[in-house]
């Protein structure tokens, strides 16, 4: 896993200790630089395969070079496959030749996670492309003379100040993430998982291209039986695990929760892999899931490892966990993955994760009702029923009762447009408080996309799981889980998200995801193969954070200092008296979404207070690359 850096008509060479210093936490085994051109690249290196001194970068071949970030888990069976020969195993040399037989094509044959830039100097184009899922970053710079582009946005400020752009964080304060390719910054944008921009070095123009599409795959559906897609699943998902673990010359470890996600990747590891090394979380003030998760690991004799989290250096640590996301971010469980990506570093470099399979196969408790009912289009009379209904009721507290589920659904039920009903089923932070906004949120691009997705010949369930793998798997989630890792120069690789699956859950009956209440059914059965029958009929809980407790405790004081600061930046977006009441309770709402507004709010400060400073870290402005 590395870090990138680059230009297009824009010389920064004279900067370059900035860069490095600002990429260094994502590679710390290496760095280069090499201007071709008009063409600067820049790359700090995580070695993680092939770890002399051929699979150094910026590379070069036959007139290409490449800045690449992320692995290529096939790479090798591609050049047994295309008859490709080098002497180094490095998966960016395979795509260097894999370009000059193919192009850009070249992408559909891909299993992995990346992010690019390849420079092709015969026909002077810059090649920029990101996976399928999005899973590595890459954000651009364009100043109207030139593009800039990085694995990181607080890079992009340091080196370049873009313009704040404050319609976008009032939409952000809205969602609670930042829509595809939305950015805080005018001047910025964030390239779109599975695409790609081609842009003629000689004459700037541009060609935005989308090279994969699991909108088709959800159109399509699968004849397998029951039973037939268990098996296929299973060969599958070992494929893909197989893959990742092949693919590092260093040791690999696997987070374990207590759920059926991580505890199959796990198993499925263990079985390739003896002496597997194993990480779970253990969270005061949270259900504790590490008896299930020491189930998995004395089953399959891991060398197991519980990180206990107090969160007694919350206060001091919350700013830096937030800062290294380069723009408001408010998912509040990046605070124990970043305490558990910090702790596996210790052991290991790269690490399997679950994330993915709940999108893909429906885990969540609020996909069950899209199974059996179609939000998106209820119609007048059920929508003033239960707008009726909800109103009358009383609030709902706690977050994992039957009664908040009761009333949630009620609630994303009453709302008239698909925009509402959506966030209110998901990240449901500000619907409901529209008329707080000074600058209103601009929601068009999310509204258009989800409307465009509602009009689509699909059941209502796979509308929700499509919608969900389009904004917060990519604008949320995917983000969460590579600043957390990458904050520690550790890599994280996701199974789930792999080319196979990818291509193949999608078009998987509704019934073999959510069989009457129960979710994810398909992994469910799967898992009977490989784990204790204990941990088959767990819910899904994920991180059970604690935010109410940490925003009324923990976090009480840096949260008001913050909020109640004369240069807090959210009055000009939002209403100062609105924020003001939530911190003295005067606004009839949830403690759970009270906390959530809160922590939305405090994120953007945060970031704000952290642009203004704009500076990185001494300790990386001058940082020893340690050469492998």
């Amino acid at each position: 896993m590395c870090g990138i850096f680059g230009t297009l008509n824009i010389a920064v060479s004279d900067r370059a200790s900035e860069i490095f210093g600002g990429l260094y936490h994502r590679g710390p085994n290496a760095k280069g630089l090499s201007i071709d051109d008009n063409v600067e690249l820049y790359h700090t290196r995580l070695s993680i395969q092939d770890l002399n001194i051929t699979g150094r970068q910026p590379m070069h071949h036959h007139g290409l070079s490449i800045a690449f970030n992320g692995e290529i888990y096939n790479h090798m069976e591609l050049r047994k496959q295309y008859g490709l020969y080098a002497e180094s195993n490095s998966d960016t040399k395979t795509l260097l030749m894999l370009f000059e037989l193919m192009g850009i094509k070249m992408l559909d044959k891909l299993d992995g996670m990346f992010a690019f830039a390849l420079y092709d100097q015969f026909r002077n184009e810059l090649y920029l492309a990101r996976d399928r899922a999005g899973k590595k970053p890459l954000y651009l710079y364009n100043n109207g003379n030139g593009t800039a582009f990085s694995s990181e946005l607080n890079i992009l400020y340091q080196i370049f100040k873009p313009e704040v752009d404050y319609s976008s964080l009032s939409s952000y304060l809205y969602l609670g993430y930042h829509y595809r390719k939305d950015t805080p910054y005018k001047q910025v944008m964030e390239l779109e998982n599975a695409h790609y921009l081609k842009i003629n070095t000689k004459t700037a123009e541009e060609e935005y291209v989308k090279w994969f599409d699991i909108n088709s795959y959800y159109q399509n559906k699968s004849k397998l039986s029951y039973n037939e897609a268990i098996n296929e699943l299973d060969k599958r998902l070992k494929i893909a695990v197989t893959r990742r673990i092949d693919s590092s010359d260093l040791e690999i470890g696997s987070f374990l929760s207590g759920g059926i996600d991580s505890g199959i990747i796990t198993a499925m590891a263990a079985l390739h892999k003896p002496n597997l090394k194993t990480f779970t979380v253990k969270m005061e003030w949270s259900y504790d899931e590490s008896p299930l998760a020491l189930q998995v690991a004395q089953k399959y004799k891991t060398q197991h490892q519980v990180v206990d989290i107090s969160f007694s250096d919350l206060q001091n640590d919350i700013e830096n966990i937030l800062i290294n996301y380069g723009e408001p971010y408010c998912d509040n469980s990046a605070i124990p993955s970043y305490y558990v990506a910090k702790e596996a570093k210790k052991h290991v470099n790269v690490v399997l994760n679950g994330d993915g399979a709940d999108e893909l196969f429906a885990g969540y408790r609020r996909y069950v009702p899209f199974k059996h009912f179609d939000f998106f289009n209820s119609g007048i009379l059920t929508q003033a029923s239960a707008k009726f209904l909800s109103n009358i009721l009383p609030t709902a507290h706690e977050k994992q009762s039957n009664y908040n589920y009761a009333y949630r659904l009620l609630k994303f039920t009453a709302h008239d447009s698909i925009l509402k009903t959506y966030s209110s089923a998901t990240s449901d932070i500000m619907v409901g408080f529209e008329d707080q906004f000074l600058i209103q949120p601009n929601l068009d691009e999310i509204d258009y996309d989800l409307r465009k997705i509602n009009q689509m010949d699909i059941s209502p369930l796979r509308k929700m799981l499509l919608m969900d793998s389009q904004t917060i798997l990519f604008s949320g989630l995917l983000p969460k889980m590579d600043i957390a890792t990458m904050s520690h120069s550790l890599e994280g690789r996701s199974p789930f998200l792999s080319k196979e699956l990818l291509e193949f859950a999608p078009s998987l009956s509704d019934s073999y995801k959510i069989n009457g209440l129960k979710t994810k059914s398909i992994l469910r059965d799967l898992s009977k193969k490989y784990l204790p029958q204990t941990l088959v009929k767990q819910p899904k809980r994920g991180f059970e954070i604690p935010l109410k407790n940490w925003i009324n405790n923990q976090l009480y004081e840096i949260v008001n200092d913050y909020l109640l600061s004369s240069n807090a930046l959210y009055p000009s977006i939002i209403k100062k008296k609105f924020v003001l009441d939530l911190l003295e309770r005067r606004i009839q709402i949830s403690e759970e979404k009270r906390a959530k507004i809160l922590f939305d709010v405090f994120a953007m400060e945060v970031w704000h207070k952290n642009i203004i400073k704009s500076t990185i870290p001494k300790k990386e402005l001058v940082p020893s690359f340690v050469e492998v």
